[in-house]
């Protein structure tokens, strides 16, 4: 604008002298023109200043296409490349505009960008305009075509990396004659900047519109409409030949920049705006390093034991992955909203012999897993947020009133109007679980909470208040307890907030590594532990740490019952034999409950002097930490002799331990990701604290105020969930039993997790976790078994409004991106790195209305 006042101006001060100027130079012009007319210039074509580089990325699907408007900034072809800079130089000129490239980074941990390019995802090939800016920012519209069919809830921010050499360059256009410049790009992830692009915050978990945008611009000056943001980031560079991509896209929007939507809108906070896009990791070369495989030491303690019996064992059949049509429908089960595949299978549940030993309430999973979705509860609303969900939740969604009526006199749980209320209370506490903590503390100093004792096994846990309030002493409880023994009560402690998982001690150990409780505690757990020559209570013995404790709170520790007498004796011998020694016991008076406190030997001395042999010893080739579908036997194991070996001494402190590396590995052993091992611990840890802080809490556009149960669905050695541990967060770490078994050290440094095979379905309750986190798990799993199954699990473990991030291989990430589409989650953010990329999704409240046949 300031070149048209300028030549205005001149106008009005030579207009005495403008005809003749206009005469004179009409004549010349004449002249040249007759001499010599094969100089006629090309008013219509002007030369590029820079050659377009195409690159071709496979990685980004079909799936991830959009629709385009009249603001697209992706040529179809290179003949609209030509015909859009022929237009742009017959409105832009001026000998100032010039394109200026400057360089950009991008490393895998601080998330820098080396040539990165804003640019719009087109389903054909890539092509990239030289856009050239006027004085008032007008920018050439090309025409795009989009191929997929898109969801209506799929609007949403994305941006792709995509690094394919190491040496690219960016661009940075300014025009010095119009006075514009363009925005630099930075990206920066560990300090979580992006500079230069204008993202879409968040109201709901759903992107504004456009007026919704403009009124929040007076709020937050880096906020700006869907729109407009791909209108600025097209503006702000031109693309040239590089090898990194990022792109802003929206999906599925309307032409008056509105989003379409299906599911019912609920009240939920803002969230915050992306300022700085995640850090990818790149597989680094993973290997089990000096550590074994869960499966390896399961599968060869059960080849012991059948070579034994002269039995030949059966080797699994891998299932093939291939493509699924995806044609959804709700599940068909008499467990309805509450349905677990693996613990709801009742035709197998039929064919067992006997009960006798909770079979039925054992892991009997599908020979093929489910596909098919499983309702949410009718009225469910947004759970109630972190604290104060532990002590009130909304009745419909867990719309269960048997164990209020059942338990309601020992404060478990009471129905008040739209909510559950918990008091706190349990079976042995019923003035509340934190009287009850502290009696067992006061009763035996040496348990002391959140310092030595930090991870704890809760048996027959209740609702979990006791480990619900053990949060306050900055305790981690695994609790635990069978489907339906008393109705939905593993299903209300997940909805309060608080970890939880459904098993039963029957006939094969829990899925957890040996020697790793600090305390495992059981109050009126209903467990004959005394039975079969105690081989549940020597279940405990393999868990607990050498010099942990046992908590027991039940009938026979107080009264004088004869039945609880005969109990009293049996368990007294028992532990004697085990060489548990009872280093308190004591009457509450407010409660009128006993308690009584037994720890595990440190060492074998008191093995090697017993006289009585039972329960024996086990063989030395029984593999303790073999867990994942072993049979229980009644025996004992020793106690680790070697100083370097793990269970010889007691772990660091807490919070010590959750920083610094065992005693126990050494820079002989190699670690998962190659270096010696803690190196590698520790640079897992820097890794993933980096990631956690600048990119997870920064850039990835979520409400952490609303995330309670998190799942790290393939945790190494839990760098992810100790990255989190400042947060109001709990985190369930799961090593599949492929992958190298680095569960206890996770343990060690006080946190939990189990053991799991995500080729069939977790023992938990639908809508059960907030956030789901995929390292490399689906590359993984493709050998063993298909993807789909997996992505419906998840589906049935993410509540409505939950997370997923899925860090992966490319090839993987869109396929995962396809089915998260199809089942209508909102795909919110995908970024690619190479041959890596990741995948942050929201689902959503939608669910089919077909039903499966039985």
């Amino acid at each position: 604008m300031a070149l048209f006042d300028r030549n205005q101006r001149q106008r009005s001060s030579l207009c005495s002298t403008a005809t003749v100027v206009v005469f004179v130079a009409l004549c010349l012009v004449g002249l040249w023109m007759m001499s010599s007319p094969e100089n006629i210039p090309a008013f219509a074509n002007v030369k590029k200043s820079a050659d377009v580089g195409k690159e071709e990325d496979s990685s980004i699907d079909a799936t991830n296409n959009v629709k385009q408007d009249s603001a697209n900034v992706v040529a179809e072809t290179a003949a609209a490349e030509d015909e859009s800079t022929a237009k742009l130089a017959g409105d832009t000129k001026g000998d100032g505009e010039k394109t200026a490239f400057k360089d950009q980074t991008f490393d895998d941990e601080n998330g820098r960008t080396e040539g990165g390019a804003l640019v719009k995802p087109d389903s054909g090939d890539e092509a990239a305009t030289d856009v050239k800016e006027t004085g008032s920012l007008e920018q050439a519209a090309i025409e795009g075509k989009d191929t997929t069919e898109q969801t209506p809830t799929d609007t949403k921010e994305t941006i792709f990396l995509d690094k394919t050499s190491e040496e690219t360059a960016a661009t940075d256009a300014t025009e010095t004659g119009g006075g514009m410049a363009r925005n630099k790009q930075t990206f920066d992830d560990e300090n979580g900047k992006l500079d230069g692009v204008n993202l879409v915050k968040d109201v709901d978990n759903k992107t504004l519109s456009e007026e919704s945008a403009k009124q929040l611009a007076e709020e937050t000056t880096t906020t700006i409409s869907t729109k407009d943001a791909i209108v600025a980031a097209a503006a702000a560079v031109i693309p040239i030949d590089t090898a990194t991509t990022t792109t802003i896209s929206e999906d599925k929007l309307p032409d008056n920049g509105e989003q379409v939507q299906e599911e019912p809108k609920q009240q939920q906070p803002l969230e915050a705006l992306p300022n700085g896009q995640a850090d990818l990791l790149t597989e680094r070369a993973a290997q089990n390093g000096s550590f074994t495989t869960q499966a390896a030491e399961s599968i060869k303690e059960k080849k012991k034991r059948a070579e034994k019996k002269n039995k030949k064992g059966k080797n699994k059949k891998a299932a093939a992955d291939g493509s699924e049509s995806f044609g959804w429908k709700l599940c068909n089960s008499s467990a309805g909203a509450d349905y677990i595949p693996c613990l709801d299978n009742e035709a197998a549940i039929k064919k067992l012999k006997t009960n006798k030993h909770y079979e039925h309430r054992e892991r009997h999973c599908p020979a093929d897993p489910p596909t098919c979705l499983v309702s949410s509860p009718e009225g469910y609303r947004e759970p109630i947020r972190w604290p104060h969900s532990r002590d009130k939740i909304w009745y419909y969604n867990v719309p269960h009133t048997k164990l209020a009526a059942y338990k309601g006199h020992q404060n478990w749980v009471k129905v008040s109007g739209e909510h559950l209320t918990f008091p706190g209370g349990g079976t042995q506490f019923k003035h509340g679980a934190l009287h009850y903590i502290d009696l067992i503390q006061s009763s035996f100093p040496e348990v002391a909470w959140g310092r030595r004792s930090r991870v704890v096994l809760d048996v027959g846990c209740g609702v979990a208040s006791f480990g619900g309030y053990l949060f306050d002493h900055d305790v981690l409880t695994m609790s635990l307890a069978p489907k339906d023994e008393h109705e939905a009560q593993v299903q209300f402690a997940l909805e309060r907030g608080i970890p939880a998982i459904s098993a039963v001690m029957g006939t094969r150990r829990l899925p957890f590594p040996s020697n790793v409780f600090d305390v495992v505690h059981c109050a009126r757990c209903r467990v004959p532990w005394h039975i079969e020559g105690g081989m549940l209570l020597l279940e405990l013995n393999r868990l607990l740490r050498p010099g942990g404790f046992f908590v027991w709170s039940a009938t026979p520790v107080y009264q004088k019952l004869p039945e609880d007498v005969e109990i009293w004796a049996e368990m007294v011998k028992l532990t004697k034999a085990m060489c548990w020694e009872m280093v308190s016991k004591t009457k509450d008076t407010v409660d009128q409950v006993g308690l009584v406190i037994f720890q595990k030997p440190a060492d074998n001395a008191c093995y090697k002097r017993r006289q009585q042999k039972e329960p024996p010893l086990c063989e030395p080739s029984d593999d303790p930490n073999a867990a994942w579908n072993i049979t229980l036997r009644a025996c004992m194991h020793r106690v680790p002799t070697d100083p370097a070996a793990r269970g010889w001494q007691w772990p660091e402190q807490w919070p010590e331990r959750v920083e610094k590396a065992p005693y126990w590995l050494n820079s002989s052993q190699v670690g998962v990701y190659g270096k010696p091992a803690p190196d590698d611990f520790v640079a897992d840890y820097e890794h993933w604290r980096k990631v956690v802080r600048s990119s997870y809490l920064a850039g990835m556009g979520i409400d952490w105020k609303t995330v309670r149960n998190v799942m790290d669905m393939r945790a190494i050695y839990g760098g992810f969930a100790a990255a989190l541990r400042d947060m109001s967060v709990w985190v369930m770490n799961v090593v599949t039993i492929n992958s190298p078994d680095t569960l206890p050290l996770i343990y060690e440094r006080g946190l939990f997790g189990i053991y799991h095979d995500w080729c069939e379905s977790f023992s938990t309750y639908p809508r059960s976790y907030d956030l789901l986190h995929a390292d490399h798990l689906f590359s993984k799993l493709k050998s063993r078994c298909k993807v789909l199954p997996v992505v419906v699990e998840m589906d049935r473990m993410l509540r409505p409004n939950g997370k997923l991030i899925v860090r992966d291989d490319r090839e993987t990430v869109d396929e995962i991106q396809g089915v998260v589409r199809s089942l209508r989650w909102e795909v919110r953010m995908t970024v690619s790195n190479n041959r890596e990329a990741m995948l942050c999704a929201r689902k959503t409240t939608w669910r089919p209305t077909q039903v499966e046949a039985r």
